[in-house]
């Protein structure tokens, strides 16, 4: 089952390790930057499509975003 802190902690945290903006996210995924603050404050999740670009954006796998596991390591 997605945890929804988890995923909105680590989407934050992997944001602001690489020092990325809200804007910028939110550009390269063409949707609003208001949507990505809500994503990082738990209040709503991305889509599967969505996720699945975000562990790509930042190199680590899904189940590593989404809280399945605690390996970040893409495979």
């Amino acid at each position: 089952m997605l945890n929804r802190e988890i995923l909105a902690e680590r989407f934050k945290n992997l944001r602001l390790e690489k020092s990325i903006s809200q804007q910028d996210i939110a550009a390269s995924l063409g949707v609003d930057r208001s949507i990505v603050s809500h994503w990082e404050r738990g209040t709503r999740i991305p889509s599967l499509d969505i996720a699945y670009a975000l562990a790509d954006y930042f190199n680590v796998s899904l189940d590593y975003l989404v809280g399945r596991s605690d390996d970040s390591t893409y495979r």
